[in-house]
C-alpha cells in the first residue's frame, strides 16, 4: 500500500461530513474546504460557490498543461457528503477512520463517494503535474447528494459553459474485475405521510375495537401503493422505458440475482425477485417503506396511538417523470386511508432519471480507456440509484461516464462500507487513461 497516497485520502475520509445531521453542517463544510483546497494544489482554481442551500458548491477548473484554449472540456462530478454511520455496533472498525483489512479499504465514504471522487481528483493532479494533462477538467462537486439536494442541478442548468464530457466515479462493478458504465439511472420522489385518527392516545381496554387506530390506519394507507408479486399499481408504472433485448442478454451474463441478495444476508420478496433481480432494480420503479412510527414499540403500552408517521420513497424507471408520478403516489395514499382518518402527504424531495446515448463517442473512448486498465470492456448496464446531476447533463446535450470501483459487496449505506484495497489505484489509472483519451473529443 502507498502510505502517501493513504494518508492523504484519510484526510478527507476522517471528516464526518454526514449531510442528513445538521449537527454536521460545519464537517459537510470542511469536506468541501479540502477538495477547494485539493485542486488549487494540483494547480487548478476552485472556489465554494454558495447556493442558499446547506452546504456550499465546490466548482473549479484544471486546465490543459498545454493549447487550453482549443482543448476538449471534461466536467468531473463526485459528492462529499456521506450517509450517517449508524448503527455503530455494526462496524469492524471506526466508521471516519480509513482501515485496510485484509483485501478491502473500509470506511464510510470510500465507495459513496470520497474514495471515488479523490480517485478523479488524484488522477487529474498526476496528469498536471506530469505537464500531460491534454484537456481541460471542470470540477463540480456538491455536499447533498445523500438528501437529495438540487444545488448542483440548478448550478447546471444556469451554467453558460459547455462541455465534451462528463465523467461521474460513484458507480461500481457487479462482477469482481468487469466494469460497468451506467446508462441509465432511476429516479426518486420521496414522501412524509402522517395519519391523524383523533385527539390523543386512549386506553386500548375501553376504545380498541370502536375507535380508529392510527398505525392501523397508516398500515392500510400504505398498502396501496407497495408492490403486489413485485410488481407496482399500474399507475405508478407510467412512462417506464423497457429495457432492450441487447440489454436483457447482458444483464444474463451478471452475477444471478439469488447470489446478490444471498450475500448480503437478504431475502427476497416474492418467489420471483432473484430472476428479475436486475430488471426490478434498474429498469422498474420500486417503493419502499423507510421508515415507520406509531406508538410504542419499545415499551409495553395498552394504548390506542392516535399518530402513526412513515417516510415512503418510490424509485422512478427510466422514462418517468417525478411530477407525473408522485401525484399518483398521493392520489393512491388519500383513497387508500380509512373513513375518519386525516392523511397529510408531503413530497420532501424528487430527482428525474437519466438516459445516456449508448452510442456516444465519448462513450466509446471511456471503454477502450478502462479496457486498457483492467483488461476487461466495461459493460454497458443501468443503475438503480439515483443522480440529479445525470438528467442535467442530459438536457445540456453532454453525454456522461457513470462508473467507479464500487462492487456489489461494498456495504454502500451500511456498516463496514469498503472497496478493495488494489482497485482504488486502479480507480486513479482508468480515469487518468480517459482523461488522456478525451483529447481525441475534438
Amino acid at each position: 500500500m502507498e502510505q502517501v497516497w493513504f494518508d492523504e485520502l484519510s484526510e478527507l475520509i476522517r471528516i464526518p461530513s454526514v449531510s442528513a445531521d445538521s449537527a454536521h453542517a460545519g464537517d459537510v463544510l470542511a469536506a468541501a474546504t479540502w477538495v477547494r483546497d485539493f485542486v488549487r494544489k494540483a494547480g487548478g482554481e476552485a472556489e465554494l460557490v454558495e447556493t442558499g442551500a446547506a452546504a456550499p458548491l465546490v466548482i473549479g477548473e484544471i486546465r490543459a498543461s498545454s493549447g487550453a484554449a482549443d482543448a476538449p472540456t471534461v466536467l468531473l462530478y463526485g459528492h462529499f457528503d456521506v450517509q450517517p454511520p449508524a448503527p455503530l455496533d455494526l462496524w469492524d472498525s471506526p466508521p471516519f477512520e480509513l482501515t485496510a483489512s485484509g483485501e478491502w479499504l473500509v470506511a464510510r465514504g470510500v465507495a459513496d463517494d470520497k474514495g471515488q471522487l479523490w480517485c478523479m481528483l488524484k488522477a487529474a493532479q498526476l496528469l498536471a503535474e506530469s505537464g500531460d494533462l491534454p484537456v481541460n477538467l471542470r470540477i463540480c462537486s456538491d455536499g447533498e447528494e445523500e438528501i437529495g439536494g438540487h444545488s448542483i442541478v440548478d448550478f447546471l442548468a444556469d451554467d453558460e459553459r459547455a462541455a465534451d464530457a462528463a465523467v461521474i466515479f460513484d458507480s461500481g462493478m457487479t462482477k469482481r474485475g468487469i466494469p460497468e458504465f451506467s446508462i441509465a439511472t432511476r429516479g426518486l420522489a420521496y414522501f412524509h405521510v402522517r395519519v391523524l385518527t383523533g385527539k390523543r392516545d386512549l386506553h386500548s381496554g375501553l376504545y380498541g375495537g370502536a375507535a380508529l387506530n392510527a398505525t392501523h390506519a397508516l398500515m392500510q394507507t400504505l398498502s396501496a401503493v407497495v408492490p403486489r408479486d413485485g410488481r407496482l399499481p399500474e399507475p405508478l408504472r407510467a412512462g417506464v422505458a423497457e429495457p432492450t433485448e441487447q440489454e436483457l442478454a447482458d444483464w444474463a451474463t451478471l452475477v444471478p440475482g439469488d447470489d446478490l441478495l444471498m450475500d448480503q444476508g437478504a431475502r427476497p420478496s416474492d418467489p420471483q425477485a432473484a430472476r428479475d433481480f436486475y430488471i426490478r432494480t434498474w429498469a422498474e420503479p420500486a417503493v419502499d417503506v423507510n421508515g415507520v412510527e406509531g406508538g410504542s414499540p419499545q415499551l409495553q403500552k395498552t394504548v390506542l396511538p392516535v399518530l402513526a408517521e412513515a417516510n415512503v420513497s418510490i424509485r422512478l424507471a427510466p422514462g418517468q417523470d417525478p411530477d407525473v408520478i408522485a401525484p399518483e403516489v398521493e392520489r393512491l395514499l388519500r383513497e387508500a386511508a380509512p373513513a375518519g382518518a386525516d392523511v397529510e402527504v408531503e413530497r420532501w424531495s424528487d430527482a428525474r432519471p437519466g438516459l445516456i446515448p449508448a452510442d456516444a463517442p465519448a462513450v466509446r473512448i471511456a471503454q477502450d480507456s478502462f479496457e486498457e486498465v483492467f483488461g476487461v470492456r466495461p459493460l454497458l448496464v443501468r443503475s438503480g440509484g439515483t443522480l440529479p446531476i445525470v438528467p442535467a447533463l442530459s438536457d445540456r446535450g453532454i453525454p456522461t461516464i457513470i462508473t467507479g470501483i464500487a462492487l456489489i459487496e461494498s456495504n454502500v449505506h451500511s456498516p463496514n462500507e469498503r472497496v478493495l484495497l488494489d482497485y482504488m489505484p486502479k480507480g486513479v489509472d482508468a480515469a487518468r487513461a480517459c482523461f488522456r483519451a478525451f483529447a481525441a473529443l475534438r
